[in-house]
């Protein structure tokens, strides 16, 4: 019996190695992985600041005034006046933003321009203007068209958005 117990045990202790050896093996590898990433981090945060400071010399007002005047006569530049600036506010909305109408509303205003339509292509047919029916029916199909937003006394209408390169 003895010898049996010592065989089981000799096994367990191969199988607690051999896990331990796995354990081990698999945790050398995650810190290899880790000191990778640090190292693409790193690279990476190096890249970032060399390409803040080529934006800073690139952005020099001095540098700009130079490029201005060389390249004048070429771009024909002219000084942005201040009542060409407008907020985002003010900007048309995008596509993806543009609310959906509402279908139960669409067809009834459909519908009602369509038997406007009708009505004015039958009067239009009467006076020989076959166009006005095309005309109507352009209309009952046409979106609102979006509107900026109108310019108020906003808490933050005068302060302009812009990005910085300091942190």
């Amino acid at each position: 019996m003895l010898k049996t117990l010592d065989l089981v045990l000799i096994g367990v202790m191969t199988a607690t190695a051999a896990v331990t050896y796995t354990i081990k093996h698999r945790a050398e590898l995650k810190l290899e992985e880790v000191h990778r990433l640090e190292a693409e981090i790193k690279l990476e945060k190096d890249t970032i600041d060399l390409l803040k400071a080529d934006w800073a010399l690139q952005s020099q007002p001095n540098r700009l005034e130079r490029l201005v005047r060389a390249y004048n006569d070429e771009l024909k530049l002219q000084p942005t006046e201040s009542t060409a600036l407008v907020h985002a506010k003010e900007l048309p909305m995008l596509k993806s933003e543009v609310p959906v109408p509402d279908v139960t509303e669409a067809k009834a205003s459909a519908k009602g321009a369509t038997e406007a339509g009708a009505k004015s292509a039958t009067v239009a047919s009467a006076k020989g203007a076959p166009d006005t029916a095309k005309g109507a029916q352009a209309t009952a199909k046409a979106q609102p068209i979006p509107m900026p937003a109108p310019r108020g006394e906003a808490e933050d209408a005068d302060q302009i958005e812009t990005g910085s390169v300091e942190e």
